[in-house]
């Protein structure tokens, strides 16, 4: 790789590392950074997107200017905005800054920008070079780009079990699996997150917080998927206080006379089936980027079926359950050959404690 090419990676990937410090914050919008230099090759201003509603990575970049941006170059690590939202466009930002060439990681999937802003950038006379550190930013930013191009959100599934593969008692009693550490880091991880979805069983089983207890404000959304609607009329899910909650339900085998035993805080939506792409699609619609689901075998199984699920988190304890009648993590998939198993690809595994922790993708 020449100098200059080292340059320009060293930038991009500057900007790429600032629009990680929203890494929990920017839904619905995506996360993104940005750099100028001044004509000269120095550094003069940089930025990141925050939080939607907030100035973009752009804008707050040529807000912080140090000095004139006229010939200079910017680097961003997604295209620039061209419509009005709740913030007006980038792109009329930067072509009336003077700066010169633009170094864009990967185009914007959003329908409204979708390679709108690189053509205005290039009828302004502007240099426009895309595609430097692309695998980073569309890692960066694969929930955003998923939830754009299905118009679902990203979904992980996350589940713990004993070392011979239970996830609880044949009576279902689970507390607690895993070690003290593990839970921690799930309360933690959970900030990642825009929603967390259960099922009916769940919360009637167990009557669980899910929060980030208190490491994201506001906490992310707390959705219960029920095909019944006989939720019990005392949650910890009911408390809106600690956290926003919705019940979807179906309508089709739903008693809608339950309906009375929610609180009016909590938000109620019905959906035509007990199909788990429908709840995805909802909570895409919402904004929500990406959603942990944490829920038992039954609705495991059908947001795999679905394809809701896109990565999976799994605490493994060394623990023996043991019995034929004790509760597995998934429903059967009536797989009868081998080839029809569903394999996983990009594995990362890590100890906590004496826990296993294996994060892992769906192949495409």
């Amino acid at each position: 790789m020449s100098e200059k090419n080292v340059s320009h990676t060293k930038w991009m990937k500057r900007a790429i590392f600032l629009a990680s410090l929203g890494k929990n914050t920017t839904s619905p919008n995506p996360r993104v950074g940005a750099v100028i230099l001044d004509k000269s090759g120095s550094l003069i201003s940089e930025g990141f997107h925050y939080k939607a509603g907030m100035p973009h990575a752009e804008a707050m970049a040529l807000n912080n200017l140090k000095k004139d941006a006229k010939g200079g170059s910017m680097y961003v690590n997604l295209e620039p905005c061209c419509h009005h939202g709740k913030t007006p466009p980038c792109v009329d930002k930067v072509i009336s800054s003077g700066i010169k060439k633009v170094y864009i990681s990967i185009e914007d999937p959003d329908k409204r920008v979708a390679g709108k802003g690189i053509k205005l950038l290039k009828e302004a006379g502007i240099q426009v070079h895309l595609g430097l550190c692309k695998k980073e930013s569309l890692d960066l930013n694969k929930a955003f780009i998923y939830r754009n191009i299905t118009r679902k959100s990203y979904g992980v599934l996350k589940w713990a079990m004993s070392l011979d593969g239970r996830v609880a008692l044949k009576n279902g009693k689970s507390k607690w699996i895993t070690n003290k550490k593990s839970r921690s880091s799930v309360h933690s991880f959970r900030a990642e997150f825009d929603a967390i979805i259960i099922g009916g069983n769940t919360l009637r089983k167990d009557n669980p917080l899910l929060t980030s207890r208190g490491s994201k404000t506001p906490e992310p959304l707390r959705v219960v998927f029920t095909q019944s609607l006989d939720l019990p009329s005392k949650s910890n899910l009911w408390d809106c206080n600690k956290a926003k909650t919705l019940v979807i339900y179906d309508s089709s085998s739903a008693n809608e006379s339950y309906l009375s035993r929610i609180p009016k805080c909590v938000e109620v939506e019905k959906v035509s089936s007990n199909n788990p792409e429908l709840i995805s699609e909802i909570l895409a619609s919402r904004g929500c980027n990406k959603v942990l689901w944490e829920c038992g075998p039954r609705l495991a199984t059908a947001a795999i079926r679905s394809n809701c699920i896109q990565e999976i988190i799994t605490f493994i304890a060394p623990k023996i359950l043991g019995g034929e009648n004790s509760m597995n993590p998934f429903g059967d998939f009536e797989f009868e050959e081998m080839d029809e198993i569903i394999k996983l690809s990009d594995s990362q595994v890590s100890l906590i404690g004496d826990d296993i922790c294996v994060k892992s993708s769906f192949e495409n």
